[in-house]
C-alpha cells in the first residue's frame, strides 16, 4: 500500500518547524507585506504569494532551509533584487522565497590578483563602490540593480559586454547549496584549468534549478587610463545599425556601443532632460583605455559613422557629461513607461549574430507597425542583442497583444540563427521557444541533468525548462 502524500500546506508547515528548530526562526516571515514583496519579479506573468519568505545571511543558512525543503518536498524559489523580467522569481504555490539580498559581504579581496570572491546578494554598484580605491572594477552592467548571484542565474550581460563579456566569461568560481542542502564550490581562483567538468558554467544561466549560488569569485578589471563618450544621431534607423556591425567587424575595441531609436530616443529626451539632441535614432559610444589607444579609436569610429551618414558626433568629455548620458541609457524602461503612465511596458529582448542585425531590426520594425502598440526599440548592439518596450494595456486583452508581438519577434530572431533571449533569460516567459530554439534531443538531456541534479523537482519548479507545447513560429 502507497502513502498518501501529506498536502502542500502541510509539508510547507513542517519545513517551516525544521528551518525555525535549525535556528532562523527570526528570519522567517509570513507578513503580508513581505509575501506580495515576493511574489513576483517585474515580469508580466501573474504573481502568486509565497507560503514563507525566509532571509538568508550566510551559506549554512541556505543550506538550512534547503535540507528541510529537501525533506518535506517544498518547493523553493531564489530572490534578490526582484528586477528580472520573465518570471524567473515568481513562486509556486505553497513555496518558500529564499531572499539572498542580505547577503552583502565581500569574502575576500585579491586586488594583485583581480579577483574577489563576494557573497550572492551584492549588487554590482555596490561591489564597484566598495573597490573603488583599488583602482579595480566589476564590468558586468545589465542596467538595473541586480545582485551579483542572479546575474549568474541568468547569465546576464549588458552595455560592456561587447569589450568585457558576459558572466559567463567574468566568473571564475562558485559556492553553490543542492537541492539537499550539500554546500559545494565550483572553479576556483586560477584563469584557467583543463580538470574535471567545468560546473561553474553549468550552473551559470541554470536560473535556479540546479542549486542556489551563495558565493561568487569574480574576475576584476583595471580602470581604465582614459574614458570618453560620445553621440551620433542618424536619420536612418538602418545607417545606425550598419554603422554598430561595422564597427565590430573592423575589430574596433570599444567599450559600448548602445542603440536608442527614435521613439526611445524621444522620450529618453523627455524624462533624462537630453537638451541638444533631436528625435533620431541615436548611437551612445564609450571608449577606454591609453590616450593614444582612444584617440585611434575613437577616430576609426566617427569615420565608419560619418561614412553611414551620420550626423555629427557630440562628445561627453567630462565625467558628470558621461554620468548624464549612460543613465539616459538605463532609465530607458522608465523613459518608455512615462510616455503612458497608465501603461504596462513589457521588456523583452532576442539576439542574432551581428551581420543578421540589420535584417532582424528592419523585420521588427514591420511587425510593430502592423501590431497598432507603441513599442521603443534599444539594445546593446555590439553583439548583436537589442530590446523591444512593448507598451500595451494592462488588460488581458493587451497582455495578449504584447505576447503575439513579442512571439513574432523571436520567430523572426530564431529564423536568422538567433536566440530567444541574449540576456533576460527563459524564466516562464520564454519557455515556449526552447525547443524551437534547442531541438527535442538536447533539451532531454537538460531535463535528465535536472532530474539527476533535483529528483523531487523542488528548485524553482516550472521555470528554464518547457514541460509541454511549443511554439512552431
Amino acid at each position: 500500500m502507497t502513502d498518501t502524500p501529506a498536502p502542500s500546506a502541510a509539508r510547507l508547515q513542517a519545513a517551516l518547524t525544521a528551518i525555525r528548530e535549525g535556528g532562523l526562526a527570526a528570519q522567517v516571515s509570513t507578513s503580508p507585506s513581505v509575501l506580495e514583496a515576493h511574489s513576483h519579479g517585474e515580469a508580466m506573468e501573474a504573481a502568486c504569494l509565497p507560503g514563507a519568505v525566509v532571509f538568508a545571511r550566510r551559506t549554512e543558512d541556505v543550506a538550512t532551509v534547503l535540507r528541510a525543503c529537501h525533506a518535506n518536498a517544498v518547493p523553493l524559489v531564489a530572490f534578490g533584487a526582484g528586477t528580472s523580467v520573465e518570471g524567473h522569481v515568481t513562486p509556486a504555490e505553497h513555496a518558500i522565497s529564499l531572499d539572498l539580498a542580505e547577503m552583502t559581504a565581500i569574502v575576500e579581496m585579491n586586488a594583485e590578483d583581480l579577483d574577489c570572491r563576494v557573497q550572492a546578494g551584492l549588487t554590482r554598484q555596490a561591489l564597484n563602490a566598495r573597490i573603488r580605491d583599488t583602482g579595480l572594477f566589476f564590468p558586468v552592467d545589465p542596467g538595473g540593480e541586480a545582485t551579483l548571484g542572479g546575474m549568474c542565474a541568468t547569465r546576464a550581460s549588458g552595455t560592456a559586454a561587447v569589450r568585457y563579456g558576459t558572466m559567463k566569461e567574468n566568473v571564475l568560481g562558485l559556492t553553490v547549496v543542492l537541492a539537499t542542502g550539500e554546500v559545494i564550490r565550483t572553479g576556483g581562483r586560477v584563469r584557467k584549468s583543463s580538470t574535471g567538468y567545468d560546473l561553474t558554467s553549468l550552473f551559470i544561466g541554470s536560473e535556479g534549478t540546479l542549486g542556489i549560488i551563495t558565493e561568487v569569485q569574480l574576475r576584476l578589471h583595471g580602470r581604465p587610463e582614459t574614458l570618453s563618450a560620445a553621440v551620433c544621431q542618424f536619420a536612418d534607423l538602418n545607417d545606425a545599425v550598419q554603422t554598430a556591425i561595422e564597427i565590430i567587424q573592423c575589430g574596433i575595441p570599444i567599450s559600448r556601443v548602445e542603440l536608442l531609436d527614435d521613439v526611445q530616443m524621444a522620450a529618453s529626451i523627455r524624462y533624462s532632460k537630453l537638451e541638444g539632441y533631436q528625435d533620431l535614432t541615436t548611437l551612445f559610444f564609450e571608449f577606454g583605455g591609453a590616450p593614444a589607444s582612444v584617440q585611434e579609436q575613437v577616430a576609426a569610429t566617427e569615420a565608419i559613422a560619418l561614412s553611414n551618414n551620420g550626423l555629427a558626433f557630440a562628445w561627453a568629455d567630462t565625467a558628470e557629461e558621461r554620468t548624464r548620458l549612460w543613465k539616459a541609457r538605463h532609465d530607458a524602461f522608465w523613459a518608455a513607461k512615462a510616455i503612458e503612465p497608465t501603461a504596462r511596458v513589457i521588456s523583452t529582448d532576442c539576439i542574432v549574430p551581428i551581420s543578421k542585425l540589420g535584417e532582424l531590426v528592419a523585420g521588427v520594425r514591420e511587425d510593430i507597425a502592423a501590431s497598432g502598440l507603441r513599442v521603443p526599440l534599444l539594445g546593446h548592439v555590439g553583439d548583436g542583442n537589442f530590446h523591444s518596450l512593448i507598451i500595451t494595456d494592462d488588460t488581458p486583452e493587451g497582455h495578449a497583444r504584447a505576447l503575439e508581438l513579442d512571439r513574432r519577434i523571436v520567430h523572426r530572431a530564431l529564423a536568422l540563427g538567433g536566440s530567444c533571449s541574449g540576456e533576460h533569460g527563459v524564466g516562464m516567459g520564454k519557455l515556449e521557444f526552447l525547443e524551437t530554439e534547442h531541438g527535442a534531443g538536447t533539451l532531454a538531456v537538460m531535463r535528465a541533468l535536472r532530474r539527476t541534479m533535483d529528483p523531487l523537482n523542488i528548485l524553482n519548479p516550472g521555470k528554464l525548462l518547457p514541460p509541454g507545447p511549443v511554439y512552431q513560429g
